[in-house]
């Protein structure tokens, strides 16, 4: 394909020679990182363009937000030497889904099905932290790019070509854009989304507590969307008392979060503890709020000759399950497992037959998730009389179910369906 260039010249006319790779990973979040670390812990070498400086991975300061990890994505952490440098952590031990003032409800008690949580929650600083060890662990076979910003991509019969806004240009078998929503690199190649916007806006942060959350999650359905308080782990005080905290996740509509945003502290917390209540106690806030408009989309394929997307980059859902970061573990298990299977049968990484591979195999997994996450959404998010009384009695007769609420769980979980390998506990 012809290479398209950004309008944005190169910041030096000083060009260095090519760098060579086997993988190009645009992008250094969650799944960018985690995708680089587990293909060079199988002998893959792996060159990492970001554009967020690496110190800012490792800063401890702060920022509010937090990941909800499945147990399948726990397990392709640890396989991959992640999940050892998680500093902390609360497990999920139950769910509990209320919708709005209704009496009906569902309860998920991990118990059911065994000993292990449903899965995690991880402030993403301490992810990011995590990530950056295991490329340390492996920095003989990775090369990190950052900060730097691809400018350029193109694709001839043996490799992929990206130019960087220094100049230099990396060539790989194979690119992987994992850079998001808004991806650069998906857009050089051509490749369309197609979604929509909904007319919500996420509003994110963490709370303090006085009772200890008891590693309980909780979703109230609300007219405006769902309001979930996630467990987080605890932290001390200077005096040594434990600090309970849990993970703010509200969905408001568009035309009011601003308002929402705009309270000082004291009406904030107000807001949150009308939609709480009070089992768990006082509420203080910890740190700053965020927000961030919500919507769907879905890239219209995920591979281009040598390109393929990871990620955001190929699917972009509601976060009313908390699968986002999920599904893009699931596709870094999935493009491991195809990328070092190639690798050991000496075929060439961009092999169209693992490529193929890749696509039907994630694809059909995410579009479903998409289209759950999208249907949940709109029948959660209204206050219709006959909508409400029929989705409140569906809770009550699920929660009356154990095999129905077993499944439910196990997908909670991500132990169902097509797994990879490394999410099901098992080495490549």
């Amino acid at each position: 394909m012809e290479s398209k260039a950004s309008p944005h010249p190169p910041a030096s006319a000083d060009v260095a020679a090519d760098i060579a790779a086997d993988i190009a990973i645009v992008g250094g979040g969650l799944v960018g990182a985690a995708l680089a670390v587990a293909l060079a812990r199988h002998g893959i070498k792996v060159a990492v363009i970001d554009r967020v400086d690496p110190a800012a991975m490792v800063d401890e300061r702060f920022d509010g937000r937090a990941s909800a990890v499945a147990l399948s994505s726990q397990r392709l952490l640890a396989a991959i030497g992640v999940w050892s440098h998680v500093a902390a952590t609360a497990s999920i031990r139950e769910i509990r889904v209320s919708d709005g003032p209704s009496l009906f409800f569902l309860h998920y008690d991990h118990a059911q099905l065994g000993n292990e949580p449903l899965g995690f929650m991880a402030e993403n600083r301490v992810l990011r932290r995590a990530l950056a060890c295991a490329l340390q662990e492996n920095a003989q076979h990775v090369l990190r790019l950052a900060p730097a910003a691809v400018t350029g991509f193109s694709q001839d019969a043996d490799s992929a070509v990206l130019t960087l806004n220094d100049g230099r240009r990396l060539r790989a078998q194979l690119a992987i854009a994992a850079d998001g929503r808004d991806s650069l690199v998906r857009d050089l190649a051509g490749i369309t989304v197609s979604g929509w916007s909904y007319p919500q806006v996420g509003i994110v942060g963490t709370i303090g507590h006085a009772r200890p959350h008891d590693h309980i999650a909780h979703e109230h359905f609300l007219p405006a969307g769902p309001f979930a308080i996630l467990p987080l782990a605890d932290e001390r005080a200077s005096d040594g008392t434990a600090v309970h905290r849990s993970s703010l996740v509200w969905t408001e509509r568009s035309d009011a979060a601003d308002a929402y945003l705009k309270l000082d502290d004291a009406a904030f917390l107000a807001a949150i503890a009308e939609r709480v209540g009070s089992f768990l106690g006082p509420l203080h806030l910890i740190g700053p709020r965020f927000s961030h408009p919500l919507g769907l989309q879905f890239a219209s394929r995920y591979v281009e000759k040598r390109l393929v997307l990871a990620g955001d980059a190929a699917h972009g859902i509601h976060p009313i399950a908390g699968q986002g970061v999920n599904l893009g573990w699931r596709d870094v298990a999935a493009l491991t497992e195809i990328l070092v299977d190639a690798q050991r049968l000496g075929l060439d990484l961009a092999h169209p037959s693992g490529l193929a591979r890749y696509e039907r195999w994630r694809r059909a997994d995410n579009l479903l998730m998409a289209g759950v996450t999208d249907i949940l959404n709109r029948l959660f998010s209204n206050d219709v009389g006959p909508v409400r009384l029929a989705r409140d009695l569906g809770l009550g007769v699920v929660n009356r179910l154990p095999a129905m609420k077993k499944l439910l769980m196990r997908h909670a979980m991500g132990t169902v369906g097509d797994l990879p390998r490394l999410m099901r506990g098992e080495a490549l």
